[in-house]
């Protein structure tokens, strides 16, 4: 079992289809169990101060909710950069200073930012490490700052270009490659 939680999957070329094409997912568990992370390159046209005011100040633009993946769309998930850790928290294991909040509590004065996303993505266990030696993903070290980009569209090529080659070429890439 690989020991990816905390880093970053991007999303490679070769990964074609709506939801994950180009995508980038913050991993927030990965076990033999399996793995569980969201996308942090898809918000929604829902504003956050619509389903959720008492977070919205904390979010970072765009302060939308974001499609965090196909799995449970009506489920909420609520990262959080903390100054420290505190009650309703749980830290990221391997991303420090990031943590799952529980929504239904009050936001906590240790609570710096957050990102709600409807929805998840997962595999069943052994399913991630297929996909990466298949090649449909990277799996890369993530900044403090991913999370709580305030331009989504632009973070899979950022990702990718901190990377230093050969991955830093991918994010030339053509969207498509026949227009090329």
């Amino acid at each position: 079992m690989a020991d990816w939680q905390g880093r970053l999957l991007v999303a490679t070329p070769l990964l074609m289809g709506a939801t994950f094409t180009r995508c980038v997912v913050q991993l927030l568990a990965c076990d033999a169990d399996g793995a569980f992370g969201v996308i942090l390159t898809r918000p929604t046209g829902t504003p956050l101060r619509e389903v959720l005011p008492g977070w919205a100040d904390l979010t970072s633009e765009p302060t939308v909710v974001f499609d965090g993946g196909p799995v449970q769309e009506d489920t909420a998930v609520c990262l959080a950069r903390l100054r420290s850790s505190g009650p309703g928290t749980a830290l990221v294991p391997g991303a420090p200073g990031l943590a799952t909040v529980d929504l239904d509590q009050d936001p906590a004065p240790e609570i710096e930012r957050v990102r709600v996303f409807a929805g998840y993505s997962g595999w069943s266990a052994g399913q991630l490490e297929a996909e990466v030696d298949e090649g449909s993903w990277w799996v890369v070290d993530a900044l403090p700052q991913d999370p709580f980009t305030d331009r989504p569209d632009l973070l899979w090529r950022q990702v990718l270009r901190r990377q230093g080659a050969p991955l830093a070429f991918a994010a030339t890439w053509p969207e498509d490659p026949a227009l090329n």
